[in-house]
């Protein structure tokens, strides 16, 4: 396996991910913690685009698992049809409303082991909701911040456990709460899976990605 970059270079890349955003957010619409989680559930294998267009109805009505009970599984599916999976989706939506509304009193837990317990939730969509609502530096690893980890080698790894991992052993502590938002962003509009945009990437000098276009 490669090795990560040098702690130096990967401070330097940081440094330039945060001046050019200092403050990177998610793009999934949510009002809650609540309608985050769902939001989470809702985006694997979807876009937050796709999402956001099908849950903002949806979100003016239904913020608790209360309210998402009362709506039912089959309100749920009118509201999500255009996105993929819908009908698992929305089962396990129903299902992990019931378990927060019986066994939390109705609030999203805020540990990793706990997320991950309720139906549809994995460790991905768990550490999105740690770090967006609870701020923790938790790094959700999807196929951008994978891509990005083992093209760059700022977190090269064979599994997104690996890289999720390299994350937190390569990049400094100062750059980590929002570390796992600038590699998706770095990812999903300029070191794109087929046609990396190398001529304006503010980090193209300190990459190794031997295939760099112009």
């Amino acid at each position: 396996m490669a090795q990560a970059l040098p702690y130096h270079t990967i401070r330097e890349i940081f440094a330039r991910f945060q001046a050019a955003e200092p403050e990177p957010r998610g793009e999934l619409e949510h009002v809650n913690a609540y309608t985050l989680l769902v939001a989470v559930a809702l985006s694997a294998q979807a876009t937050d685009a796709g999402v956001n267009r099908a849950t903002r109805a949806l979100f003016a009505r239904v913020d608790t698992p209360e309210k998402m009970l009362a709506l039912g599984e089959e309100g749920l599916v009118e509201h999500i049809r255009t996105i993929g999976l819908y009908r698992n989706k929305a089962k396990n939506v129903i299902k992990l409303s019931r378990i927060l509304v019986e066994d939390y009193g109705g609030e999203v837990p805020s540990s990793r082991a706990a997320l991950q317990a309720l139906p549809g939730v994995g460790r991905k969509t768990a550490n999105v909701v740690l770090n967006m609502w609870w701020g923790l530096p938790a790094q959700a690893v999807d196929t951008h911040i994978f891509r990005v980890g083992n093209r760059t080698l700022i977190a090269p790894g064979k599994t997104v456990e690996a890289v999720e991992r390299a994350i937190e052993d390569n990049v400094p502590a100062e750059f980590q709460r929002h570390a796992h938002h600038w590699l998706i962003l770095h990812g999903r509009y300029l070191c794109k899976a087929r046609k990396p945009m190398c001529g304006t990437c503010p980090i193209r000098d300190l990459c190794p990605y031997e295939d760099k276009t112009l």
